[in-house]
């Protein structure tokens, strides 16, 4: 069976009875409290009496579930004879200037409305392949494991030292400790995987979005307002900080922020205010800085629409293994490699169907590629097939 045709399956088919999904009735796709989607037959069929699910065993009551409106809209615009090939699989970019690499498919999807609300930010644990989750949820932070169960859930909403009351980014560090930026009160939050808070760093910053861990379990942090990047350093065991120093400024509203885990290398999104008649629509800019933080290398909408006719607003940027830049695109619905900084401008899409709203990104092991989508509150594994 194609990867493509098992991608379908899943997406748009029950997994406890394996019949289609459909828009009305018995086969209406229901969300789970636990974020899980069976369709309406089985809900009814497993709830005679208690609910409880049948992947992660979280019981629920029946009238706690709630129509899966991503899956619906996805029917409606696939209509009765569409494909998910069409929304998945597809592998030529608006606008590319380069064929796509094959190969790349829908290994997994998680969260999911009611699972994962807006979510902001996402970042792996190289060493246990576990996923930290940033979202609007009452508990901001989600853990998920390999095989995409929630291990752990976390980072309560309120005003309490180690809650957090609106979380931008996350990024794990190498020793297993999550960070958090908190645009509620300006402030850098350290867990460890059990949530037990272990830093906060509320001095100096004016509004901290993205951040990126080192190698050396450093941490690359972009504050917007400032337009600066800074270095944290800190014993994260003993919960001190060591030292936070200003790396580089003058950026306008950095955001995004990625290191490259081989070379060092720092790339950053900055968001340009729009100019002209066109007030309502600003523009990004990709950055990417040395290790010793000179720049190396730029691109923005407007040099890739001189060179691709191509619009890009990019919302995350990560690096691949080879030190290519790959970003996330909302204008495309994609997402695209830029290549190296010596290469700059190219126009690669690796993803071009079957994102909403793309706003995270990270690799994993087997160079898998995590994408968080806020369109459909999902995070979607893309592995080679």
């Amino acid at each position: 069976m194609a990867a493509e045709d098992e991608a379908e399956l899943s997406l748009l088919e029950c997994r406890v009875c394996f019949e289609p999904y459909g828009p009305d009735g018995q086969r209406r796709p229901r969300n789970l409290p636990c974020g899980h989607v069976l369709c309406g037959g089985c809900v009814g069929a497993l709830g005679q009496r208690r609910l409880e699910c049948p992947f992660c065993r979280r019981p629920c009551g029946p009238a706690e579930t709630s129509d899966c409106l991503p899956l619906l809209q996805l029917l409606e615009l696939l209509g009765p004879a569409g494909r998910l090939a069409g929304a998945l699989g597809g592998s030529a970019g608006r606008g590319a200037a380069a064929p796509a690499p094959a190969g790349l498919g829908l290994r997994l999807c998680l969260g999911g409305w009611g699972s994962l609300v807006n979510p902001t930010g996402v970042a792996a644990c190289r060493g246990t392949g576990r996923l930290a989750v940033a979202h609007d949820g009452k508990k901001r932070i989600h853990v998920f494991g390999p095989s995409g169960l929630c291990l752990q859930r976390f980072g309560e909403r309120g005003d309490a030292g180690n809650d957090v009351k609106y979380p931008l980014d996350v990024t794990v560090t190498s020793d297993g400790h999550v960070v958090v930026t908190d645009g509620g009160d300006r402030s850098v939050k350290a867990f460890d995987f059990e949530g037990r808070g272990v830093l906060a760093v509320r001095e100096g910053f004016r509004l901290p979005w993205g951040l990126d861990a080192t190698p050396k379990s450093e941490v690359i942090l972009a504050d917007s307002e400032a337009g600066a990047l800074y270095r944290l350093t800190a014993d994260f065991g003993r919960g001190e900080l060591k030292k936070c120093q200003m790396i580089r400024a003058q950026l306008v509203s950095p955001r995004a922020v990625a290191v490259c885990q081989t070379s060092g290398a720092v790339a950053v999104i900055e968001h340009l205010k729009a100019q002209g008649l066109n007030k309502d629509k600003g523009s990004t800019r990709v950055k990417i800085f040395s290790a010793e933080m000179d720049l190396i290398g730029q691109v923005d909408s407007f040099g890739l629409n001189l060179v691709f006719s191509s619009q890009m607003y990019a919302t995350a940027v990560a690096f691949d293994k080879e030190g290519r830049v790959i970003v996330t695109d909302v204008c495309s619905q994609a997402v695209i490699c830029l290549g190296k900084p010596e290469e700059f401008p190219m126009f690669n899409p690796l993803i071009s169907q079957g994102l909403f709203y793309p706003v995270g990104l990270t690799y994993i092991a087997n160079d898998s590629l995590v994408v968080l989508d806020s369109g459909d509150h999902s995070i979607k594994i893309f592995s080679s097939t």
